[in-house]
């Protein structure tokens, strides 16, 4: 059993159910912890049409997708902010390929992309409610920050110098 992540176009059919798959679970949750139900199938339709994840495109940014076995399990990705500076975005795993050290991987794949877009610094947001999202941060060495984008959903910053080495991956692709 093993993992393998590569870029990955963002209009790929693996894009778009990895971003379903997302944008699904992450709205329900908020949707069930605030208001005690699922999102509205419509409003779903509408966000994941709104959210094509073109700002995640080359040559401003990267989209990554986990494989595990060969199997799409994840994907995570990067944009430029402005020079110096990524945004690290849509880090998710299924929920079958959880616990098997992936998103780990994902991270670090996702910041030796951003440093080949030439940034030496990660910033991220994340709410409150996804506490396994920021244990994972905070582990990986993500200080919380004070806010950078008025996101309504944003609740928690980070950033993380990206200088030093890589996490090993190669990530030539598109």
């Amino acid at each position: 059993m093993s993992w393998t992540i590569a870029p990955e176009p963002v209009d790929s059919p693996v894009a778009a159910a990895l971003w379903r798959a997302y944008y699904t679970e992450v709205s329900d949750r908020w949707y069930l912890l605030h208001e005690g139900r699922r999102t509205d199938p419509d409003e779903l339709e509408r966000e994941i049409a709104a959210n094509t994840g073109d700002r995640l495109a080359p040559p401003r940014g990267r989209l990554l997708v986990a494989r595990y076995d060969g199997e799409p399990a994840g994907s995570a990705g990067v944009r430029l902010v402005d020079a110096t500076t990524a945004e690290l975005k849509r880090v998710f795993l299924l929920p079958q390929a959880r616990g098997r050290g992936g998103a780990a991987l994902l991270v670090g794949a996702a910041e030796d992309a951003a440093r080949a877009l030439g940034a030496g610094r990660m910033i991220l947001d994340t709410r409150g409610d996804l506490v396994e999202a920021r244990a994972l941060y905070a582990r990986l060495g993500y200080t919380e920050t004070e806010p950078y984008n008025d996101d309504p959903y944003a609740e928690h910053w980070f950033s993380k110098n990206l200088a030093g080495g890589t996490s090993g991956e190669d990530l030539q692709g598109p």
